[in-house]
């Protein structure tokens, strides 16, 4: 099984440095482009992939949209464990406006953000509940940046400091009871 990790397409609010949580911003113009980009690179490789899964949010389900398109797969249902992290008082506030409520460590205080640890548990859940399921195919995940940032910290903890990007490609396969990288973090397609 290879599971091709991959955050959505770029959005206003990204373009904006505002942070989006689950609230639910669809893709810009530049953001379907992207997705376009991906999707010809992954036609051009040499890996088949079978279906894409995407987080419900608009920007997700849209890249994957765009994605089952190109290369001809089947979407299938969304999994609420794909959306993003919950940001609570901070959606939709750029860093500045965050620091002027708050100061510079708002990210310290309980501002009714989803903890990364119940972040990290619903990614893994998710990735133990795709390997039950579909052992024998090749999935595209479409999911976000917090929710990618925080599974790579579990499954790959030297990559922390790594910004995900969007329309950034991860590539893992299952080896005995390990998720090894092929691929991280790549957003060569963008270039």
């Amino acid at each position: 099984m290879l599971l091709g990790l991959i955050r959505h397409g770029l959005t206003d609010w990204n373009a904006m440095g505002k942070i989006q949580g689950q609230s639910d911003i669809a893709l810009n113009d530049e953001g379907r482009r992207q997705a376009r980009l991906l999707g010809e690179r992954l036609r051009e490789e040499p890996f088949e992939w079978h279906a894409i899964v995407t987080s419900h949010l608009s920007r997700a389900r849209e890249t994957g949209e765009i994605l089952g398109e190109i290369l001809n797969i089947p979407v299938l249902e969304p999994d609420q464990r794909l959306q993003e992290r919950a940001y609570g008082e901070v959606e939709g506030l750029t860093q500045e406006e965050r620091e002027a409520r708050w100061g510079k460590e708002w990210h310290l205080l309980n501002l009714g953000q989803e903890s990364e640890a119940a972040l990290i548990e619903r990614g893994m859940q998710f990735l133990q509940d795709v390997w039950d399921k579909h052992q024998d195919k090749n999935l595209l995940i479409v999911s976000h940046g917090a929710l990618l940032a925080q599974l790579y910290s579990r499954l790959y903890p030297e990559h922390v400091s790594e910004r995900i990007g969007n329309l950034s490609l991860t590539i893992i396969k299952r080896e005995d009871l390990e998720w090894v990288k092929v691929l991280f973090n790549s957003t060569d397609h963008l270039l």
